[in-house]
């Protein structure tokens, strides 16, 4: 597939996310940078989140919806829509969180430095918190992933060619899919980088790293340890 300059793939998986998708997707929608498609993939809902997925794709068409027949999870549905993608870059979205509208604008202006190969942004939670600075902003990136991932991944920003280049995500890993894909970056000698600015507003109640803490930290173990999960938890 051709891929088209400037142009950001929105990739994003959702499940049962009726109540967070309509903030989200408009939050997409709203951007100052509007060269975008929104690929999104239903990984089996089983409320009503595809039907309101739908009645978006028919009123924008840089909005492209697909439906798992049954439920694969995020890693695997990410890696299947993403396979759609024609932008120069991938960007993330998790379907309970927030792009602030000048997100894509300011995190292309960072691509200026063909240098770097991977932009996420900081973060403040849904009543205005601001995210607490990791040990990225006082430790080189590799040694600050030895210790935890310092990558709001729902902000992420990568070149397609890196994306794929890394081979996607690591379907081994059900969870700590960004993890891994961050650690793999660094590990390949790609550059990453993190705008200061929070520009992505998290819906910490739903994330899933609160949701299944045990299996979570369970696969940011195997990162750190360079370990292949045996299976999910």
């Amino acid at each position: 597939m051709k891929i088209q300059k400037d142009k950001v793939s929105v990739i994003m998986s959702v499940f049962n996310s009726e109540n967070t998708i309509l903030s989200c997707i408009n939050s997409i929608l709203q951007q100052t940078h509007s060269n975008f498609e929104f690929l999104i993939v239903d990984d089996a809902s089983t409320d009503s989140t595809y039907s309101l997925l739908k009645s978006f794709e028919s009123k924008d068409n840089r909005i492209k919806i697909y439906q798992n027949d049954s439920n694969i999870g995020l890693t695997k549905s990410l890696n299947f829509v993403s396979s759609f993608a024609s932008g120069e870059y991938i960007a993330r979205q998790d379907a309970d969180d927030i792009s602030l509208v000048t997100r894509f604008e300011r995190q292309i202006k960072v691509f200026s430095n063909k240098d770097i190969d991977s932009c996420n942004t900081r973060a403040i939670t849904r009543n205005s918190t601001l995210i607490t600075p990791s040990l990225s902003y006082f430790l080189p990136f590799w040694l600050s992933m030895r210790f935890k991932n310092p990558f709001i991944h729902g902000s992420l920003m990568i070149r397609k060619t890196v994306f794929e280049e890394l081979n996607k995500y690591d379907e081994n890993f059900y969870y700590a899919q960004d993890y891994k894909l961050m650690d793999s970056l660094i590990k390949n000698n790609y550059l990453p980088f993190i705008l200061k600015e929070p520009l992505y507003i998290l819906n910490q109640k739903n994330n899933i790293s609160t949701i299944n803490k045990e299996e979570q930290q369970y696969y940011a173990k195997c990162v750190k340890n360079n370990q292949i999960p045996k299976s999910k938890l």
